[in-house]
């Protein structure tokens, strides 16, 4: 299934990127609200009651009317599930599209040319015949 995720990443064929953009947008609020909502607080409560949003590393702190200047990591960290949980859903959509759609019967091989033993035997078997007539 990585395989064939990766394949779809690299692929570059229209259908599945106008697909992917539509699903995408359908269900991005979704998406954030299951990570904010459901994934979040989980793991905020596996790791000891940390909560994501307000993981930040402090550069400048404020100082009266100047904001503090932050690098707000744990909403990077959201983002990242985000996602990871888009993408994985709008690959499983467009896995589940493509084995609806119809396989083409692969093409028969042509047959390759005989081999120089096959046509040694061949002359051979002739001129046996020509000898006997």
């Amino acid at each position: 299934m990585l395989k064939e995720f990766k394949e779809f990443a690299v692929k570059g064929n229209v259908m599945d990127l106008a697909v992917a953009v539509i699903i995408g947008g359908a269900f991005g609020k979704i998406v954030t609200s299951l990570v904010n909502d459901v994934v979040m607080p989980i793991l905020s409560i596996l790791i000891g009651g940390i909560n994501f949003g307000e993981l930040k590393w402090v550069i400048t702190p404020a100082n009266g009317d100047v904001a503090e200047v932050a690098i707000r990591y744990g909403s990077f960290i959201q983002s990242t599930i985000d996602f990871f949980i888009i993408s994985f859903s709008i690959f499983i959509f467009i896995k589940l599209i493509t084995s609806f759609k119809k396989k083409e019967p692969a093409p028969e091989p042509s047959p390759s040319a005989p081999t120089k033993e096959v046509l040694l035997l061949e002359e051979i078997r002739d001129l046996l015949k020509e000898k006997q007539l």
